[in-house]
């Protein structure tokens, strides 16, 4: 059976596309250093900046919306004397579409352009809830191949309980391809802690297994030098992010720093390029920056682009940020000036 002759059909799929206006990048502020980000439609500014990326990206990540149907408000708290903070809400973003088929459609278009922002050796990972995984799941294996497909990664973390009839959802879904199954992809083996029963009867040291002469394993000897701990897993335990926490934006959708550290070390080296074309809080941006990345990072929402500016100034990150604007319009500012 040929698994890549499997496809997801859905109403209006294969009509006519509304073509990508070319963008230019026009400076706004900051300065320079190894983080850009960029007010602009991701599809529209990445496909732009072919030219300069193409093949250079040792990781993209997306966190798009997750097809919730509702509205998101910033949160922010202002003091209020001796009483309860008063908290401020302002829109983020929205999270409405026509239909399931247009938001499979809009998210096939984005990582249409984003493959061809892959490094030989890089990957693009997508972080989406479970009620969309398995169709981004197979769409990706479409865009990608399916011998393309690396990992399901399952993020659990713990939240106030839901008055639901239904098992409690506490866990987020990240699908990994790399760009070419052909090619070593970028990893580094990273460790989890060792179970505190190994602990007690082995001790921290590497374990060995001895085998008899017919090949079967009869026990295990401890060697001198210390475990590194237990090769990580595809379930990870971390937490999100806390209310009183420092890294808190008060963007609705930011994700914990320690998971982006993960991801990140995992699948890149310093130096390398992140991409992050929903840059939201600008964690990516900043978990890239500290970890001596190269980072990326791209969002039409007014109030991302504020949050992601005033995180980077507190992080102390050099950044340069930008606006993408229409090729036409420029034109036309050049024609009416003086």
């Amino acid at each position: 059976m040929n698994r890549a002759t499997v496809q997801l059909a859905w109403q209006g799929r294969g009509g006519d596309r509304t073509p990508v206006q070319p963008v230019w990048l026009e400076p706004v502020g900051g300065t320079s250093g190894p983080v850009r980000f960029i007010h602009g439609d991701n599809q529209a500014v990445l496909a732009s900046m072919m030219g300069e990326l193409g093949g250079k990206a040792s990781l993209v990540y997306l966190d798009p919306p997750f097809f919730t149907m509702r509205d998101f408000d910033r949160v922010t708290r202002r003091p209020n004397g001796q009483s309860a903070p008063i908290r401020i809400l302002t829109p983020a973003f929205e999270d409405r579409w026509q239909s399931l088929g247009s938001y499979l459609d809009a998210l096939r278009e984005r990582l249409e352009v984003l493959r061809g922002l892959l490094a030989p050796h890089g990957s693009v990972v997508v972080h989406v809830d479970p009620r969309t995984s398995h169709y981004i799941r197979v769409l990706g294996d479409e865009i990608f191949g399916p011998d393309a497909f690396a990992s399901e990664i399952v993020w659990r973390y713990r939240r106030w309980p839901s008055r639901t009839p239904n098992f409690q959802r506490v866990h987020d879904v990240l699908l990994r391809w790399v760009a070419d199954p052909t090619t070593p992809p970028r990893f580094n083996q990273l460790y989890e802690d060792l179970a505190p029963s190994t602990v007690k009867t082995w001790g921290r040291g590497k374990q060995r297994a001895v085998f008899d002469g017919e090949g079967r394993r009869r026990r295990s000897s401890t060697e001198k030098s210390e475990s590194p701990g237990v090769p990580l897993g595809d379930v990870w335990d971390i937490s999100i992010v806390a209310p009183v926490a420092k890294e808190r934006t008060g963007y609705p959708t930011q994700k914990p720093e320690a998971l982006l550290e993960r991801l990140i070390e995992a699948c890149t080296k310093p130096g390398d390029l992140v991409i992050d074309p929903y840059m939201g809080s600008g964690t990516t941006l900043s978990v890239a920056a500290k970890l001596g990345r190269k980072a990326l990072g791209v969002d039409q929402s007014h109030v991302a682009v504020a949050v992601t500016r005033e995180r980077m100034q507190r992080d102390g990150v050099e950044y340069g940020e930008y606006r993408a604007v229409p090729i036409g319009a420029r034109d036309e500012v050049r024609r009416q000036a003086p």
